[in-house]
Protein backbone atom coordinates (compact mmCIF):
# COMPACT_ATOMS: atom_id res chain seq x y z
CA UNK A 1 0.00 0.00 0.00
CA UNK A 2 1.38 3.68 -1.02
CA UNK A 3 -0.07 6.49 0.25
CA UNK A 4 0.88 9.85 -0.73
CA UNK A 5 -0.45 12.68 0.73
CA UNK A 6 -0.24 16.68 -0.87
CA UNK A 7 -1.49 20.23 -0.87
CA UNK A 8 0.07 21.27 2.49
CA UNK A 9 1.57 24.91 2.69
CA UNK A 10 1.75 28.35 4.50
CA UNK A 11 -1.56 30.07 4.76
CA UNK A 12 -3.47 32.91 6.63
CA UNK A 13 -5.46 32.31 9.76
CA UNK A 14 -8.91 31.85 8.68
CA UNK A 15 -8.45 30.55 5.06
CA UNK A 16 -9.14 27.13 3.95
CA UNK A 17 -6.94 24.40 2.26
CA UNK A 18 -7.63 20.88 0.69
CA UNK A 19 -5.26 17.74 1.57
CA UNK A 20 -5.30 14.75 -1.09
CA UNK A 21 -3.97 11.72 -0.20
CA UNK A 22 -3.64 9.31 -3.17
CA UNK A 23 -3.78 5.61 -2.87
CA UNK A 24 -2.80 2.80 -4.29
CA UNK A 25 -1.32 -0.41 -3.73
CA UNK A 26 -4.83 -2.74 -3.32
CA UNK A 27 -8.39 -2.72 -3.59
CA UNK A 28 -9.85 -0.49 -0.15
CA UNK A 29 -12.71 -2.44 0.27
CA UNK A 30 -13.27 -2.81 4.16
CA UNK A 31 -10.49 -0.84 5.06
CA UNK A 32 -10.70 2.62 6.74
CA UNK A 33 -8.64 5.71 5.64
CA UNK A 34 -7.62 8.23 8.15
CA UNK A 35 -5.88 11.81 9.10
CA UNK A 36 -3.25 12.39 11.49
CA UNK A 37 -1.33 15.40 12.25
CA UNK A 38 1.92 16.32 14.54
CA UNK A 39 2.18 19.66 15.37
CA UNK A 40 5.79 20.45 16.64
CA UNK A 41 6.86 19.28 19.83
CA UNK A 42 3.78 17.46 19.98
CA UNK A 43 2.26 13.94 19.85
CA UNK A 44 0.84 12.91 16.90
CA UNK A 45 -2.79 12.74 17.26
CA UNK A 46 -5.96 11.94 15.45
CA UNK A 47 -7.99 14.36 12.47
CA UNK A 48 -10.85 12.30 10.66
CA UNK A 49 -10.92 8.79 9.37
CA UNK A 50 -13.96 7.72 6.96
CA UNK A 51 -14.64 4.11 6.02
CA UNK A 52 -14.03 3.17 2.30
CA UNK A 53 -17.44 1.36 2.02
CA UNK A 54 -20.01 3.74 3.45
CA UNK A 55 -18.30 6.62 3.64
CA UNK A 56 -18.90 6.67 7.30
CA UNK A 57 -16.96 9.39 8.82
CA UNK A 58 -15.66 9.83 12.23
CA UNK A 59 -13.59 13.22 13.50
CA UNK A 60 -11.72 14.47 17.02
CA UNK A 61 -13.70 16.89 18.33
CA UNK A 62 -11.49 20.14 17.94
CA UNK A 63 -11.91 19.35 14.13
CA UNK A 64 -15.82 18.86 13.91
CA UNK A 65 -17.39 21.52 11.80
CA UNK A 66 -14.26 22.75 10.57
CA UNK A 67 -12.75 19.62 8.75
CA UNK A 68 -14.27 17.50 6.55
CA UNK A 69 -12.97 13.93 4.91
CA UNK A 70 -14.50 12.79 2.16
CA UNK A 71 -12.93 9.90 -0.26
CA UNK A 72 -13.57 9.62 -4.31
CA UNK A 73 -13.82 5.90 -4.82
CA UNK A 74 -13.05 6.10 -8.45
CA UNK A 75 -9.64 7.76 -8.46
CA UNK A 76 -9.07 6.21 -5.07
CA UNK A 77 -8.06 9.30 -3.38
CA UNK A 78 -8.64 10.42 0.14
CA UNK A 79 -9.45 14.03 0.98
CA UNK A 80 -9.27 17.13 3.79
CA UNK A 81 -11.33 20.16 3.62
CA UNK A 82 -9.98 21.97 6.49
CA UNK A 83 -11.99 25.36 7.18
CA UNK A 84 -11.50 28.23 9.56
CA UNK A 85 -7.36 27.83 10.14
CA UNK A 86 -5.72 28.80 12.78
CA UNK A 87 -2.09 28.84 14.31
CA UNK A 88 -2.59 25.88 16.13
CA UNK A 89 -3.74 24.05 13.45
CA UNK A 90 0.40 24.31 12.31
CA UNK A 91 1.37 20.47 12.19
CA UNK A 92 2.24 18.48 9.12
CA UNK A 93 -0.35 16.03 8.43
CA UNK A 94 -0.54 12.44 7.75
CA UNK A 95 -2.60 10.01 5.73
CA UNK A 96 -3.26 6.32 6.85
CA UNK A 97 -5.29 3.46 6.35
CA UNK A 98 -6.07 -0.01 8.04
CA UNK A 99 -8.05 -2.59 8.00
CA UNK A 100 -11.69 -2.58 9.49
CA UNK A 101 -10.93 -5.50 11.28
CA UNK A 102 -7.98 -3.98 12.75
CA UNK A 103 -6.78 -1.61 15.91
CA UNK A 104 -4.02 0.59 14.29
CA UNK A 105 -3.14 1.97 11.06
CA UNK A 106 -0.80 -0.04 9.11
CA UNK A 107 -0.03 2.44 6.56
CA UNK A 108 1.24 5.89 6.20
CA UNK A 109 2.06 8.41 4.02
CA UNK A 110 4.47 10.51 3.98
CA UNK A 111 3.40 14.00 5.64
CA UNK A 112 2.26 17.58 3.92
CA UNK A 113 3.65 20.37 6.25
CA UNK A 114 0.62 22.79 6.79
CA UNK A 115 1.83 26.11 8.49
CA UNK A 116 -1.31 28.77 9.44
CA UNK A 117 -0.38 32.32 10.48
CA UNK A 118 -1.70 35.13 12.23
Amino acid sequence: VQLQASGGGSVQAGDSLRLSCAASGRTFTNWIMGWFRQAPGKDREFVASITWNLGTTRYADSMKGRFTISRDKANVMVYLDMNGLNPEDTAVYYCASRSSAATTYSYWGKGTLVTVSS
